[in-house]
């Protein structure tokens, strides 16, 4: 098997970000002294969230940028501006183009820095047990780095591989486990997957303890008041390790874990096992559908556009405000969608016309030359809204959608249901029943999840894994082909060989 060499520059920088763990850490910490307490595991790991929250990964590019781009959600038309332009020709999977492969060199190296942060946590942390004053928080600790691990090799997996369904056996990534500059060989999608799906099952294991599976853990707007059963010695670092236990929401918690395996066993084609993860998230009642009058609210400091209460985890970008807001409310700086474009996604002409996801999320304006509709599912006042926040990482409606995939060749009626409670709560009455198409189904899924993860970085990973053409603007479509569909490797990044 040919082999990779990557040179991590495993450097920690850490930044204040007071929703993952409230504490104030020097920029650069010898792995020595910051290993030598529990305090400095909850600064190593919340480093690992941190970084993620970048603009060259999950706080951008592969949450409302790249991916979006390529999955057709925005318009480049007439008066782009310099951001449209340099999105354009990746639009078009012109993979050669140099802000393209600027910006996937910068998503692989991103990605790979995170995950060899977790691989020194890992180390460390069977290393240094005798640190931990809680039995809780070695395991915590350790389950939460290696669900990071596996969460981050699967997105890799997913831009810079061929599908399971095209190429089970193809030459995939390398799956790192080890903190070292050792040469790791690349392993084949299946086992890659494989790899991802031991992790996660052995991160469900130590995440056993997790608060969130208390009975009076509520999952609210706010870290704050979650859930009450901690000791507080007052200290700084006793308050850090509070919030450690008590903000799981935002972290790779137990549930969490439960929705990425659905998402890789779905991926895999096994839906024996995705339905089961799926199912264990929605029967928790941890995450309730968002009630009409918070995402309709009148009252901006009210309004809940990303549907807050839904999400299983999500990203914490607070950093991020001021760029999506130049990124999406101001016309002449933003990404958007011709407003006719945008009226065909979400079918505003039928089922549509009631959709709470189409009137709070899209707002029209014209640029003097054409009418766009400009995304505003980010919007929010900094100061008095009453969530945080977030790029949506895994919420409940990808649970629905998964178990009605899971469903349909067994029992279609119950496909159905799961299909149409998401519709419900989006504001669309209109229900689709009793129809065994198979074809009819995949069709409404796709359109509903485009709808639903507009903004999100889901879709192109959905077309992708099913294999489907790609829908595009002016009733087009993109043919399902690798060269679509994987990513070329960063070429200074491959030692030996090429990839198939």
């Amino acid at each position: 098997m040919k082999k990779y060499l990557k040179l991590f520059p495993f450097i920690f920088i850490f930044y204040s970000c007071g929703d993952y763990l409230d504490v104030r850490p020097e920029s650069q910490i010898e792995k020595e002294v910051l290993f030598s307490t529990e305090y400095g595991f909850f600064e190593a790991l919340n480093g690992v969230y941190v970084r993620c929250t970048e603009g060259d990964i999950y706080g951008n590019e592969l949450t409302f940028g790249s991916l979006d781009v390529m999955a057709q959600n925005y318009s480049f038309t007439n008066g782009t501006n310099t951001l449209a332009e340099s999105y354009a020709e990746t639009a078009e999977f012109k993979y050669e183009n140099n802000s393209f492969v600027d910006r996937k060199n910068r998503i692989w190296n991103g990605l790979y820095n995170a995950i060899g942060n977790c691989n020194l946590i890992l180390q460390n942390v069977d290393e240094k047990e005798g640190v931990f004053t809680n039995g809780l928080y070695a395991p915590m600790i350790k389950g939460e780095a290696k669900a990071l691990r596996a969460y981050i090799h699967f997105d890799l997996l997913r831009l810079f591989a061929p599908s399971f369904v095209t190429g089970p056996a193809a030459s995939a990534i390398p799956y790192v486990t080890k903190y070292s500059t050792e040469v790791t060989p690349q392993s084949t999608v299946s086992e890659v997957l494989d790899l991802i799906i031991a992790d996660l099952l052995e991160a469900r294991s130590l995440l056993e303890s997790d608060p969130i599976l208390a009975e009076n853990y509520v999952v609210g707007y706010t870290y704050n008041g979650d859930f009450d059963g901690l000791p507080d010695d007052g200290s700084n670092e006793e308050q850090g390790n509070n919030l450690f236990l008590q903000n799981r929401r935002h972290r790779m918690n137990y549930y969490a874990v439960c929705a990425e395996l659905a998402r890789v066993y779905l991926y895999k084609n096994d839906k024996i096992n995705a339905l089961k993860y799926a199912l264990e998230v929605i029967d928790s009642g941890k995450f309730p559908w968002t009630d009409k009058n918070d995402f309709t609210a009148d009252d901006d400091k009210l309004k809940d556009r990303i549907l807050y209460k839904e999400l299983i985890f999500g990203w914490y970008i607070p950093a991020m405000e001021v760029n999506l807001r130049n990124r999406f409310e101001n016309i002449a700086t933003s990404t958007a969608i011709v407003t006719a474009e945008g009226n065909i996604l979400y079918e505003t002409g039928g089922v549509g016309a009631d959709d709470f996801r189409y009137k709070e999320w899209m707002k029209q304006e014209s640029d003097g030359i054409t009418r766009k509709l400009l995304f505003i599912k980010y919007k929010r006042d900094a100061n008095a809204n009453l969530h945080n926040l977030m790029a949506p990482a895994l919420r409940l409606s990808e649970m629905y959608y998964i178990a009605a995939e899971c469903s349909f060749d067994t029992d279609p009626e119950m496909a159905w249901e799961y299909f149409n409670t998401v519709r419900f709560h989006r504001g669309i009455g209109t229900e689709i029943r009793n129809s065994n198409d198979y074809e009819l189904f995949i069709s409404e899924l796709i359109k509903e999840a485009r709808k639903e993860f507009y903004g999100e970085g889901q879709i192109f990973y959905m077309y992708k894994r099913l294999n489907r053409d790609i829908l595009a603007q002016s009733g087009g479509s993109i043919a399902a082909r690798n060269q679509v569909f994987v990513w070329p490797m960063p070429d200074d990044e491959i030692v030996f060989g090429d990839r198939n």
